[in-house]
């Protein structure tokens, strides 16, 4: 595999994003561990099997992405990118530690998981926005697409290890540990944030604050067809695909009866599927509606046959489809909007995109909890089906009237 310009790890040439990627990938590996320890606690040790407790869980992680939009992306474009991700990897480090303390010492309750969800999703409202931007201070908007690409694959390499480490710890001392380990794992990426080469980084410096900047970054978007159309597709599938815990865990106990170890493994297989297409779309140059369609109607697919599945294993197949399409397909958003957007507007726009990603997930995440809950795992995954083929329609009706690429009315 080439490292060179036109190769597909291309972005690390850069010393600076070399740097940063280690710090990001042993801390996606515990956030897969504590993800993973985080549903096992609520859906086995706090409830009995309760899917909706999951799903509160999910919404309150879920709701600052769009309780603090206006604040998330204002924060991105004015502020010094750099400490502002110290500040939130630190808080998030913080309160791992703390949740880690409390099932430690067996004092750990439901409330308290919910609590720590919502300040989690505080702290993950403003690192998201200014996490994915910070990616042209490393390596500038030429190779921006790859980096961005290699980000997700370091994502997924978390998700592929964490949750089979989260499987094994879990089994072995229990789920305390497992949210100690995730605390640690933020020193890793606060330390490569602190020994970046600043003279390296591609820095404009952050913008002056101006009053309604916020609905300013509303409008702007407003008058962008192919942006209102990608996050029209990232609301359907936010909203009612995203809530993978759900799926996985209801499936894995209720449907499978699956122990820890088979739990964890089950988001490895899929993260092994998102790996797979991320590496597809490393290779190829910057993606077009075209590209979020196929994927979500592939996504759409992969849930109808998650839904049909026998048995583990032909599930567990399923989800590697579904991992490959969904993050062709949000993977694929991130530069699109990026690189069609003007840099003055990149942090508004980029937390919307999370925004209605993510905090779409409180809306969709109860409703497909108590759906699996009252009608059974199967018909929960019917919805993220109805999600995946929903977007693609939308992509088509987009495609079909303008007939270009995603960016060309910018």
């Amino acid at each position: 595999m080439s490292v060179g310009a036109t190769g597909t790890f291309r972005a690390l040439r850069h010393p600076n994003y070399r740097t940063w990627a280690v710090g990001a990938l042993i801390s996606n590996i515990g956030t897969g561990v504590q993800r993973t320890a985080q549903d096992w606690l609520v859906l086995v040790v706090l409830t009995r099997h309760s899917a909706s407790a999951v799903g509160v869980v999910m919404a309150l992680q879920f709701a600052p992405q769009l309780l603090l939009l206006p604040w998330t992306g204002s924060a991105a474009d004015h502020s010094d990118q750099r400490k502002l991700l110290i500040a939130t990897q630190a808080s998030m480090a913080v309160l791992a530690l703390v949740l880690g303390g409390l099932t430690c010492a067996g004092v750990v309750r439901l409330w308290q998981v919910y609590g720590f969800a919502f300040l989690f999703g505080c702290a993950a409202a403003f690192d998201a926005p200014v996490r994915q931007i910070f990616v042209s201070q490393l390596v500038g908007d030429d190779d921006l697409h790859n980096a961005v690409t290699l980000n997700t694959l370091s994502f997924n390499l978390g998700s592929l290890v964490g949750p089979a480490v989260a499987g094994s710890l879990i089994a072995a001392v229990g789920t305390g540990p497992a949210f100690l380990l995730n605390g640690a794992s933020f020193l890793a990426v606060v330390g490569s944030l602190l020994f970046l080469d600043k003279g390296q980084l591609h820095h404009t410096g952050p913008r002056a604050r101006t009053p309604g900047s916020f609905r300013a970054g509303l409008a702007y978007v407003g008058g962008r067809p192919d942006l209102i159309a990608i996050l029209s597709m990232l609301f359907l599938i936010g909203t009612f695909a995203l809530n993978f815990p759900i799926f996985i865990s209801s499936m894995a106990v209720s449907a499978f009866h699956a122990d820890a170890r088979r739990f964890g493994m089950l988001s490895s297989i899929m993260a092994i599927g998102s790996m797979v297409g991320i590496l597809g779309l490393a290779r190829t140059g910057r993606p077009t509606i075209a590209t979020l369609g196929w994927s979500a109607t592939l996504l759409g697919i992969g849930f109808t046959l998650a839904s049909l599945a026998p048995n583990y294993w032909s599930f567990a197949a399923a989800l590697a489809a579904i991992g490959a399409a969904y993050l062709v397909f949000v993977n694929a958003t991130n530069p699109l909007i990026q690189l069609s957007t003007e840099p003055s507007m990149r942090g508004r726009v980029m937390a919307l995109r999370i925004g209605v990603a993510l905090g779409a997930t409180p809306i969709g995440a109860p409703i497909v909890g108590y759906i699996a809950d009252q009608a059974g795992p199967r018909w929960a995954l019917l919805v993220g089906a109805g999600a995946g083929f929903a977007a693609a329609a939308i992509g088509a009706a987009y495609f079909l009237r303008h007939h270009s690429q995603v960016g060309s009315d910018a």
